[in-house]
């Protein structure tokens, strides 16, 4: 129902044009039709236009649509701060324009000062957001600076320094619907801007979007994770809208980006991740980062664990420590469901992760 009455609108809007042209051509001497002759060209032109706009309809609705979509995808990249300072700007560019769109009013021609000043408005409309957005980091620390003495002024010009020497780190798609990197990064363990691509973003918006829900949730968990990164955590983050429209793949786009930027990807993928060694480009894989903080067990130290099931050998007992590394507790099948001390005998390190043998003390 919905759909018909934008139909019905698109196709009056379409008869509406179809007049308009008409009289601008008329007022242009380019047609010349009197009494009855000028009606029914009037109706010919309404008619054929409200006609090309009624099959035209569904492509102007599926393209509102996906504008619908992109506006909300930018809007979810703004802040409040820069809603307010693109706000501003909007109304100083449409003030520009209005004082740039007076001398259009003065040209002759019909309806040409019109759409000069509709073009002048969109373009320092546009212009009045967008630049507040991308420079949101300079007006702030503008704002700093007047709002500072002078050894805070030079003290934030070294931290500014200093941050400059610190690489980029470039997220993954996977990274962020992993959702641990935003723990490292509030424990401060991860120094330097943090580098979100849109390309990226767009491949979270596309998984979020998916049919099948498994992936519908991994990427809305990924843009939660975003949104907890810019609104709760205290680093720097940046949008970067490199394209790459001459590759396809996300991740080549990653590794070009990374290169550009001399920065470092933050990836849990395997493959990115030797991909990357290949091109000598520095990963921080926080697989990696977990399993160098598991505490360290040497045979011989005793430990409480609760064993849970049994394992693959005949007698023998699995107990997990609060990391997941797993125990194989010799002749401790008999244990199963109890909490009992261990000694370890061995540990194995694997590629799948570390694995603790013990036997009851």
């Amino acid at each position: 129902m919905v759909e018909k009455i934008v139909r019905a609108i698109i196709t009056s809007f379409g008869m509406a044009l179809g007049f308009l042209l008409y009289s601008i051509l008329d007022n242009l001497n380019l047609i010349n039709f009197s009494g009855s002759n000028s009606i029914i060209a009037i109706i010919s032109f309404v008619i054929i236009f409200g006609i090309i706009f009624f099959f035209l309809s569904p492509k102007f609705i599926q393209f509102a649509k996906y504008l619908a979509k992109r506006i909300e995808h930018e809007l979810q990249r703004f802040t409040l701060q820069s809603i307010i300072f693109s706000s501003i700007g909007l109304i100083i560019g449409l003030i520009i324009a209005y004082l740039l769109s007076q001398p259009l009013y003065m040209i002759k021609i019909p309806y040409i000062g019109l759409a000069g000043s509709v073009l002048l408005y969109i373009f320092f409309g546009y212009l009045g957001i967008r630049i507040p957005f991308r420079k949101i980091d300079d007006i702030n620390a503008s704002i700093k600076n007047f709002t500072t003495d002078n050894d805070l002024i030079k003290r934030s010009s070294k931290d500014k320094l200093k941050s400059f020497k610190t690489s980029p780190k470039i997220l993954d798609t996977s990274v962020i619907i992993d959702g641990r990197i935003a723990d490292i990064v509030k424990a401060g363990f991860i120094e330097g801007p943090l580098v979100i691509p849109e390309f990226v973003l767009e491949e979270l918006q596309h998984i979020a979007d998916s049919s099948d829900p498994l992936k519908r949730n991994r990427g809305r968990r990924g843009l939660d994770i975003l949104n907890r990164i810019q609104n709760e955590l205290d680093t720097e983050i940046i949008i970067h809208d490199k394209k790459f429209e001459d590759i396809t793949e996300v991740d080549s786009k990653l590794l070009k980006l990374t290169q550009m930027l001399n920065g470092k990807i933050i990836t849990n993928d395997y493959n990115l991740n030797k991909v990357a060694e290949v091109q000598r480009i520095e990963v921080l894989n926080i697989n990696d980062l977990a399993n160098a903080v598991k505490p360290v067990v040497l045979p011989g130290e005793e430990m409480l664990v609760q064993v849970v099931r049994d394992g693959k050998e005949s007698g023998q007992g699995l107990a997990y420590l609060d990391d997941g590394t797993m125990i194989v507790v010799e002749s401790g099948k008999k244990y199963i469901g109890e909490n009992i001390d261990v000694v370890v005998t061995s540990v194995l390190q694997t590629s799948a992760g570390k694995m603790i043998f013990a036997k009851p003390k």
